[in-house]
């Protein structure tokens, strides 16, 4: 049995009581919200280990709501999305989802994802307690920040493990399929859009100009390399 707490939000009442019936036997504690607004509430008042956000709501959309709470939250996020365009895709993974599943989807395929958004790489991959220093940012691998001009910098939990690996893995070209499975878990390995999103968001937070990157590098046609000065 699976153990965590699920915030499901969806305006659609039937939808919150499958998932709610669903995941409660398979023994997740499951609260439900119907609005963006009422979701963000749910948050401000109690700990959950995963949202389960719907991307196309009346009101304040998925989107947004995901937004706001990557403002003040590191929760595993997974958006619900009736399209599968590569916009909506990269869309729901620039406001901060840890993944995405398209409607109509498999029950097994969503315990399947859920699984993999509340995984975590362990500490051990990179390096244990190590401390990584780059420049003007520290990494601290046992207490998962990162500090940068003296500011803590806050990473949704898939970025900080995507970081972890690149830091368990320096000066090596590291292929798209195998960051994704290391990341996200052995059924992934052709979502390149994800490592693009999760990629120029990290650039973001740890290069100082992201345009021009130093540490993070592309290897064309194969995947990326994190680059350690010698």
């Amino acid at each position: 049995m699976s153990t965590g707490r699920i915030l499901v939000v969806d305006d659609e009442p039937q939808i919150r009581r499958v998932l709610r019936a669903t995941l409660t036997a398979q023994g997740y504690e499951v609260t439900d919200a119907r609005n963006g607004e009422d979701a963000l509430a749910a948050l401000r008042n109690s700990r959950f280990d995963l949202v389960l956000l719907d991307m196309n709501m009346p009101g304040m959309g998925g989107v947004e709501t995901c937004r706001q709470i990557r403002e003040g939250s590191e929760v595993a996020v997974i958006m619900l999305t009736v399209h599968d365009t590569e916009q909506d895709k990269v869309a729901a993974l620039d406001a901060g989802a840890d993944d995405y599943v398209t409607k109509p989807f498999g029950m097994q395929e969503l315990l399947a994802r859920i699984r993999a958004a509340m995984r975590r790489v362990p500490a051990s991959v990179g390096g244990g307690g190590e401390t990584i220093r780059l420049d003007n940012v520290e990494i601290n691998l046992a207490t998962r920040r990162v500090i940068s001009k003296g500011k803590e910098v806050r990473l949704t939990p898939k970025e900080f493990d995507l970081l972890q690996y690149f830091v368990a893995n320096p000066n090596l070209p590291i292929p798209h399929a195998r960051l994704l499975q290391a990341v996200w878990g052995p059924d992934y390995g052709d979502q390149v859009e994800y490592l693009r999103v999760f990629v120029n968001q990290l650039r973001k937070k740890i290069e100082r100009d992201p345009s021009h990157p130093r540490f993070l590098l592309t290897e064309p046609w194969v995947g990326y390399r994190f680059q350690v000065p010698g």
